[in-house]
């Protein structure tokens, strides 16, 4: 079937089941605008074909996918013209699998992050193997967590979606299971197995029962209590005492803060807001507060330096403008909450 996504993505009819196969391996299946573009064409199709029980998406190589492709978005960006129509495009088809009227499986077998969160991670079905890893490492690179992130990380327990945007830390599939981000944690080897059976049977709630392996909690009772602490306070500072106090004497607390040190003050500032402003908004809200966001940081200064120090130049050695928290005023977070006027997202 042929939606227009050429070599990056496949779409097929197996049975009772539209299939959705990433298929840029060699980029780690980063996302791109042709790839957003046919998949909403797919579930838009997808969604009023009687035939079509349900969709599954899957990935081609080691990670389901590594995020969007910024490196493109860097060089648009600094040749004058940052691609505002692509997030765009990305953040409705965010919205459309969040709001799917249909099963939507994501099997998740591999790294996933940024972008391929927000096709995976919104589903109603998110399936991840022994080797999946989940990170949302935007503000290491002047970025925020958006794809929808503002409505997903919030609802996370004992305030464990803060702790993974301000820190951009990864997680396995057990802490996935855990926090709610997974829904069913299967086995690597078995994946040939459930798709079969999903594609014959399209009832993912009767063939997922059968394939369930319980993961263990990776992160410890102890680290999920300070996390809760820490990440909790009322405000990013008070965050950031919270864990100044307790560096001394505790070594995931000296960790986290040498971590957070490192990001960029600026996405720091505006990520918390985002987060505290995502719970209690509804999804449409919260992607339309991000493309207001995201229009901002495509015409400052951190997120063109992250992306240099990581992808460019490969340093490590971002100069963040202004240097630390202290000197991030609330006015400048302020404006990139600001309405767009008649460019806010329309869905």
């Amino acid at each position: 079937m042929d939606f227009g996504g050429g070599d990056e993505i496949r779409f097929e009819r197996i049975g009772r089941a539209g299939v959705v196969t990433l298929t840029r391996p060699q980029a780690l299946n980063a996302i791109t605008h042709r790839m957003v573009t046919a998949l909403t064409r797919a579930l838009h199709a997808w969604e009023h074909d009687a035939d079509v029980a349900l969709v599954l998406v899957k990935a081609e190589g080691r990670a389901f996918s590594a995020g969007g492709d910024i490196v493109q978005v860097y060089h648009a960006g600094r040749a004058g013209a940052p691609p505002a129509d692509f997030f765009a495009d990305e953040y409705r088809m965010n919205a459309l699998i969040e709001g799917y009227r249909k099963p939507y499986v994501a099997l998740i077998d591999g790294i996933v992050m940024g972008g391929g969160v927000g096709i995976s991670c919104h589903g109603s079905h998110r399936v991840m193997t022994e080797n999946a890893q989940f990170a949302m490492p935007e503000v290491g690179i002047g970025f925020f967590p958006d794809v929808g992130a503002s409505h997903l990380l919030p609802d996370l327990g004992g305030c464990f979606g803060f702790y993974l945007a301000l820190t951009g830390n990864r997680i396995r599939y057990g802490d996935a299971l855990w926090s709610g981000l997974a829904t069913h944690t299967i086995k690597a080897a078995d994946q040939a197995g459930l798709i079969e059976r999903l594609t014959e049977v399209g009832d993912p709630e009767q063939v997922l029962r059968g394939f369930f392996t319980p993961a263990r909690r990776e992160t410890e009772r102890p680290v999920l209590e300070a996390i809760a602490r820490h990440f909790s306070q009322p405000s990013l500072k008070a965050i950031v005492e919270s864990l100044e106090r307790a560096a001394p004497e505790d070594e995931f607390a000296a960790a986290t803060l040498a971590t957070i040190r490192k990001r960029s003050p600026t996405s720091l500032a505006v990520t918390f807001r985002e987060l505290r402003a995502g719970q209690t908004l509804t999804m449409a809200e919260c992607v339309r507060m991000e493309f207001r966001i995201l229009c901002r940081m495509l015409t400052g200064h951190d997120f063109y330096e992250g992306i240099r120090a990581a992808l460019i130049d490969k340093d490590g050695r971002p100069t963040w403008h202004p240097p630390s928290l202290e000197a991030v005023r609330g006015a400048e977070v302020d404006a990139y909450f600001a309405p767009l006027g008649d460019r806010e997202l329309a869905l």
